[in-house]
């Protein structure tokens, strides 16, 4: 199986040394990538900016910084993949402007006037054809309710949605507690485990999945 994974946060520029991002530290598109990797997959790796070592086995591996830059590196990727996996927090707003130089303070108030980025999914949407597409939901309410407009909306065969307000799970920790939301409308709720654990299974439903509608389409 060809695995094509995201991860991390993005960057929006506001200056050459400012910027707006989110808490994403990557661990979960990582681990992700290092289970599928473990399995035998051959994997390609999209990362925002992260601080975590590249696992073993990965095949090619892509850093970026901004929404638009991944973007692009989804599109030149997604064509060569069985499975995309889009775990990357990536920023929804970036600033409407960027200054070339260094914004001083100089004791007024500022107005940060933002634009939303592009929606990556939503522009790969005609590519997808007979490929498994993840999504994640990172929220702080109506947990599945917004999880399931999303997975509708970016038309995803699975989203993992997860509540970033719990201090144990989510966001810049090494567990995670999700719920798993098939486009069947089927719900898995998996209690608190670590990422590499939830990410082995993860990497086995796409396993099911795929194995599954081979053989439907044989019959």
């Amino acid at each position: 199986m060809k695995l094509l994974v995201t991860a991390g946060p993005t960057r929006e520029a506001i200056d050459p040394v400012r910027f707006i991002s989110n808490r994403s530290s990557g661990k979960m598109g990582y681990a992700v990538a290092s289970a599928a990797a473990g399995k035998g997959h051959e994997v390609r790796l999209i990362s925002g900016p992260a601080a975590i070592e590249v696992p073993e086995g990965i095949s090619i591996v892509t850093r970026v910084v901004s929404a638009t830059e991944m973007l692009a590196s989804v599109h030149a990727n997604v064509d060569w993949c069985d499975a995309l996996v889009m775990s990357a927090a990536v920023a929804d707003m970036r600033p409407a402007e960027t200054s070339s130089s260094k914004i001083k303070k100089d004791g007024s108030t500022r107005t940060l006037k933002l634009e939303p980025t592009e929606d990556i999914l939503l522009s790969i949407a005609s590519l997808k054809h007979d490929r498994v597409f993840v999504g994640f939901a990172a929220e702080t309410e109506r947990l599945e309710e917004n999880a399931r407009q999303k997975l509708e909306a970016k038309g995803l065969d699975l989203i993992v949605a997860n509540d970033v307000s719990a201090t144990d799970a989510g966001f810049e920790v090494d567990t995670n507690r999700v719920s798993l939301i098939e486009r069947n409308g089927s719900v898995e709720k998996w209690g608190l485990q670590s990422k590499s654990e939830i990410a082995d299974r993860i990497v086995k439903w796409i396993e099911d999945y795929i194995s599954s509608r081979r053989s439907q389409s044989s019959s």
